[in-house]
């Protein structure tokens, strides 16, 4: 995908000189479709949105919010390699898609095992401390990258919004890119802020079940995605 130069209008009654910029209306358009595109993408519920709720009820609402913020940035970096016909990052992503989701596998099976095996707390955590931040934004943000494939998804995805041929100026796919960015995060927040409402509800006996179950199904997920990469191997 090629981007073009940026169209800049100006206001009537100004010259080119005066510098005044006149932004496109269909720039608007496409913020709000990358919203839209953002929510789409980010709604499935899969690995990294059962370690988002996990540690909204665990760790507080700080910490399901920066799982959800490193899984927005991961699907923002996909939009920003097909927005603007990065092929050679992207071919490179596809090329070692195999690689990259094994290590999304053995990541699984750690933090699923780890999840399972540890004693369940008697009691929930205040919100966490700025390490454990970081943390949990970087092991979410991993975990999304080494799912290529979205990048495909966004392809796709792009060319039926307009986002293709003359129409994929370079403003157009950062304010595109920018709302995907944007919807993803909608959907973490109202997703954490939502957990996070009824997480002093739990009674301290369902801890011990929902840590271990939640861990069990993170360890098989793993187990699942490694399984196929093997047998895709030996196929």
């Amino acid at each position: 995908m090629r981007i073009s130069s940026c169209a800049f209008l100006f206001l009537p009654g100004h010259s080119r000189g005066a510098g005044i910029w006149n932004p496109e209306p269909m720039l608007l358009a496409f913020f709000l479709k990358g919203i839209v595109v953002g929510v789409i993408i980010a709604v499935p519920v899969g690995p990294v949105g059962l370690m988002c709720v996990r540690r909204t009820i665990f760790d507080g609402k700080l910490a399901g919010f920066a799982s959800g913020l490193g899984a927005a940035t991961a699907d923002a970096a996909f939009g920003v390699i097909a927005g603007f016909g990065l092929t050679i990052v992207s071919d490179w992503l596809i090329d070692y898609q195999q690689w990259l989701r094994g290590v999304g596998g053995c990541y699984l099976l750690y933090i699923g095992g780890f999840a399972f095996a540890a004693a369940p707390p008697r009691e929930l955590e205040s919100e966490s401390d700025p390490e454990s931040l970081l943390r949990d934004f970087f092991s979410t943000f991993v975990l999304t990258v080494t799912n290529p494939i979205t990048v495909l998804a966004f392809l796709g995805i792009f060319a039926a919004i307009g986002l293709s041929g003359t129409q994929a100026t370079f403003g157009r796919a950062s304010i595109l890119v920018l709302g995907v960015w944007v919807g993803s995060l909608i959907w973490w927040l109202m997703l954490c802020l939502g957990v996070g409402s009824v997480r002093h509800s739990i009674e301290s006996r369902h801890l011990g079940w929902i840590s271990r179950s939640s861990g069990a199904i993170l360890f098989f997920s793993g187990a699942a995605l490694l399984t196929t990469l093997i047998v895709n191997y030996l196929l």
